[in-house]
This record gives C-alpha cells, structure tokens and sequence, in this order.
C-alpha cells in the first residue's frame, strides 16, 4: 500500500524555517521553501495560506528540470 502525501495542514505552517533564493532581488512576494524530514513545502511569501507539498522525489525532479531548462520559455 502506498502511503498518502501530507497535505499542508498536516504541518505547523508558522513554526517552520521558511527560506528564500540566495542572490534573489529583494521583492514584496518571493518565492519561499520549507524543508520538513523527506518534505519540501512552497509558497508565495506574501500569500501564506496557499502552500504546495513536494516529496523529495518530487522536488528534486523539479529543481532538475529547472537545471536543464525545462521552464525556460
């Protein structure tokens, strides 16, 4: 049986150590990640309620493809 990805309820939003882009332009609305055990949440930073929950698969399939240029357009 496979087990069932959290969603961002499950966590204490507000108690965790939310971070931003290194060398990111200062702005109203960066987007931040939270590293929880084998979880990685995102959000907007100027839209809290709204969070993704990321697997580690999931995140480090994505941040390949950010690499290889996947979403550049």
């Amino acid at each position: 049986m496979s087990q069932v990805k959290p969603l961002p309820q499950d966590f204490d939003l507000a108690a965790l150590s939310w971070v931003s882009g290194a060398g990111q332009p200062k702005r109203d609305d960066p987007v931040e990640v939270a590293f929880v055990n084998d979880m990685v949440l995102m959000r907007n930073g100027s839209d809290a309620e709204h969070v993704l929950v990321f697997t580690q698969a999931e995140w480090d399939a994505f941040v390949s493809g950010a690499l290889d240029g996947e979403f550049d357009y």
